[in-house]
C-alpha cells in the first residue's frame, strides 16, 4: 500500500490517541514490555548504575522504573513520571518516586539527573522538540539521554518481497489516523540528527526490528490498539467492518507474518559545561 502525503505532515493535537484509561492499556503494556524490555534494558544498562539519579518520562507499567530502582540502590534516586499514574501507583521501593506529571507543561528540575530516558512517548506529542530540549535541561553536565521511538513506516510489509508477509489494511489505517491526530510515526528516524543538532557528545542510535507473527507479543500488541481505535477507524471510513474483523482474525494465526515498526534508541551525552 503506498503512503500517503498526510502520513509525512502530522497535524497538532491535543488528544492522545491511545488512552491509558481503556480497558485495552493494560494489555498494551504487557506486550511492549514482552517486546521491548530486553532491548531498553541493553541500552540503559551503559548509564545506569549505582548512585545515579534517574527521569524516566512517561514510566507507563513501570517495569523498566522498577529495573532501574534495582540497578541504583540505596544512594540513587529513580523519578518516574506519567500523565496518568494508575499503573505505577503501587510501586513502593524506598528509592522510586512516582511523579503525577505533564512533561509538555509541568515544569522539571534543571540539572539534576545523570539519565533521562522515555520509551514511545515523543512520537505522540506535537511538541516533541520542546520536550526533548526539556529532558537535556533536566540532565546535569555529562548525564544522558536515550529516548526510543518507533519508525513504523520504513519497514512495511509486501509481499512482493516476501510471499509470506501479510498487509493489515488496518494497521495502515491506524497510522493515517495517528497521523491526523499529531502523532509522527516515524519519529524513530529523526532521533539521530536531533541529538546531533542539540549539541550532544557521543551520539549514536540503533534501531531494533523482528517479525511479528500472529499470536505473538507483537500480535498482542496490534491488537490492543486494533480494538482501542475500533470505534473511530470505521467511523472515519478508514477500514470496514468486514475488514477489521478479517485482520483481527490473521492476528490470531502463527502463519501471518509482518516486520514489527523499528524501535530507534538513539543516545547522548549533555557536553560537560553545558547547564
Amino acid at each position: 500500500m503506498p503512503e500517503s502525503s498526510d502520513r509525512l505532515a502530522p497535524q497538532t493535537s491535543d488528544e492522545y490517541v491511545f488512552d491509558n484509561t481503556a480497558p485495552m492499556a493494560a494489555g498494551r503494556f504487557g506486550a511492549l514490555e514482552a517486546m521491548y524490555d530486553e532491548t531498553s534494558i541493553r541500552h540503559l544498562s551503559r548509564f545506569v548504575g549505582p548512585g545515579a539519579r534517574c527521569l524516566e518520562v512517561g514510566g507507563g507499567s513501570g517495569s523498566l522504573a522498577l529495573w532501574m530502582s534495582n540497578q541504583v540502590g540505596s544512594d540513587g534516586h529513580i523519578t518516574v513520571t506519567d500523565i496518568n499514574t494508575r499503573f505505577l501507583d503501587d510501586l513502593q521501593m524506598p528509592n522510586l518516586e512516582v511523579r503525577k506529571h505533564d512533561i509538555v507543561q509541568d515544569p522539571l528540575e534543571e540539572s539534576a539527573y545523570d539519565v533521562a530516558h522515555t520509551r514511545l512517548v515523543l512520537v505522540h506529542l506535537p511538541e516533541r522538540r520542546t520536550v526533548i530540549d526539556r529532558m537535556l535541561s533536566a540532565l546535569k553536565p555529562g548525564g544522558w539521554l536515550v529516548l526510543q521511538e518507533f519508525d513504523s513506516l520504513s519497514m512495511q510489509p509486501d509481499s512482493a518481497i516476501g510471499h509470506s508477509e501479510t498487509v493489515l489494511k488496518t494497521l495502515f489505517a491506524q497510522w493515517d489516523h495517528m497521523t491526523a491526530k499529531g502523532v509522527d510515526v516515524r519519529f524513530g528516524r529523526e532521533l539521530f540528527p536531533i541529538l546531533s543538532a542539540a549539541g550532544l557528545q557521543r551520539v549514536s542510535a540503533e534501531g531494533h526490528v523482528v517479525f511479528n507473527q500472529g499470536g505473538s507479543p507483537g500480535a498482542s500488541l496490534v491488537e490492543a490498539n486494533f480494538h482501542q481505535l475500533h470505534d473511530q477507524l470505521v467511523a472515519d471510513g478508514r477500514i470496514t467492518e468486514e475488514e477489521f474483523s478479517a485482520d483481527l482474525a490473521r492476528l490470531q494465526d502463527p502463519t501471518v507474518i509482518w516486520p514489527s515498526s523499528i524501535l530507534w534508541t538513539c543516545s547522548g551525552q549533555k557536553p560537560a559545561g553545558k547547564h
